[in-house]
């Protein structure tokens, strides 16, 4: 794939958030969507065995903590056991909700992002974290995004609200609102929280591939967990380097899927007309949910 100005760009935009740091993939042989091969005979022994250890560990904790639907779907993947093979996956995800997964070398940009939802595909990095880092990692690796996110694809409805969401990213770039739109998806689809019969559950793909915050989210006193509302998530800033300070919290998917459906324009031009509140912020009124029992 030849270097266009965009993908430059894209490049220089990156480092500039990371301070300099470069992206792990190789985009090298990606096509004009950033797709590339999952080259699956290439993965050694040992990055084999780095997977099962992640997963055995996160597989361990998600009793009592993930949500059941990621539960049952987790356990029909038959990934336990090493790398999984994207396409395979794919088979059964095609047949369950019309969604595939594609191979990309890392990171990719917005609009091609936002493209790959909107058309029900998932995009899954190809390369895993190191074994140091084991514990925390920076960039989303294969382990987060197929773990993470890739079970809750088999569920219909979440499944549809994912597209939804790709087509208001591609809406959102037109009209000056994707810091709005990234804040929804940060609070849902990567930390979001579920309120169940039996008490919160995971959804949010960020804490369920994360071998500390998984517990933290559920049981700690200090963060806040808020009832989910569209605009008081697009309006709450967020942390990328600690556990967060605040949880949104859903009743089902249905609801999820409802919230958001509404066009978000005028919301976009009245939330420029507000300032940001602060990642650990309580307002006038706001119930602050407590934690699971220990």
């Amino acid at each position: 794939m030849n270097t266009t100005v965009e993908q430059a760009d894209f490049f220089k935009t990156m480092e500039d958030k990371s301070d300099g740091g470069k992206l792990r993939g190789d985009y090298s042989k990606a096509d004009d969507r950033y797709v590339v091969a999952q080259d699956w005979s290439a993965y050694t022994p040992e990055q084999h065995e780095l997977w099962r250890r992640l997963y055995q560990r996160q597989a361990r904790l998600l009793p009592g903590r993930a949500c059941d639907v990621f539960i049952d779907s987790l356990a029909k993947m038959e990934a336990a056991d090493g790398i999984p093979q994207f396409d395979r996956t794919t088979e059964a995800l095609y047949k369950a909700t019309g969604w595939q997964l594609v191979a990309v070398p890392g990171l990719v940009p917005e609009l091609t992002f936002f493209e790959h939802l909107a058309n029900r595909r998932f995009p899954v990095t190809v390369w895993l974290r190191e074994p140091h880092e084991f514990d925390y990692i920076v960039e989303p690796d294969a382990f987060h995004d197929f773990f993470g996110h890739v079970p809750l694809l088999f569920n219909p409805i979440f499944a549809d609200h994912l597209q939804e969401y790709g087509k208001g990213g591609l809406k959102a770039l037109k009209l000056d609102g994707l810091s709005y739109l990234a804040r929804l998806y940060w609070y849902t689809i990567e930390f979001g929280l579920m309120q169940g019969p039996q008490g919160l559950r995971v959804y949010g793909a960020g804490i369920l591939s994360s071998g500390a915050e998984i517990e933290h989210c559920l049981t700690s006193p200090a963060p806040r967990r808020i009832a989910f509302d569209v605009e008081r998530v697009m309006r709450t800033q967020y942390k990328i380097d600690s556990f967060q300070e605040t949880y949104f919290v859903i009743r089902d998917f249905e609801q999820l899927f409802n919230d958001t459906s509404p066009d978000f324009t005028p919301l976009y031009a009245k939330l420029k007309t507000l300032e940001p509140l602060p990642a650990d912020s309580l307002l006038a009124g706001e119930v602050n949910i407590g934690p699971n029992p220990l």
